[in-house]
């Protein structure tokens, strides 16, 4: 079975390489390829608030939206990059948008 795939930091990359999940710290401009490079090759793919910013968004929404392989947006270590509220795309999505 192959390990879990991490985009991100090196720091953060560092800990996640020591929990066995194979950290890869993507250069700037490559961010979609290496997104589609890992869930060409792992069963969970874990990307970074700052490196999911900037990957297109379409591509990163069709990702997230895969059954396989399972792909999330985790925090970044800095937190500039906001994590997606999940809570409002259900709110959405459910047309309860406005509801009290």
């Amino acid at each position: 079975m192959s390990a879990p795939i991490y985009l991100g930091d090196e720091t953060t990359a560092a800990g996640y390489a020591l929990a066995g999940v194979d950290a890869r710290v993507p250069d700037a401009g490559s961010e979609s390829q290496a997104l589609a490079r890992a869930r060409a090759e792992a069963p969970l793919v874990l990307v970074a608030a700052d490196v999911a910013a900037r990957i297109d968004a379409g591509e990163l929404d069709a990702a997230l939206a895969a059954l396989a392989p399972l792909t999330l947006v985790v925090p970044d270590l800095a937190g500039a990059a906001p994590m997606p509220d999940v809570a409002a795309v259900i709110r959405r999505d459910l047309g309860l948008e406005g509801a009290p």
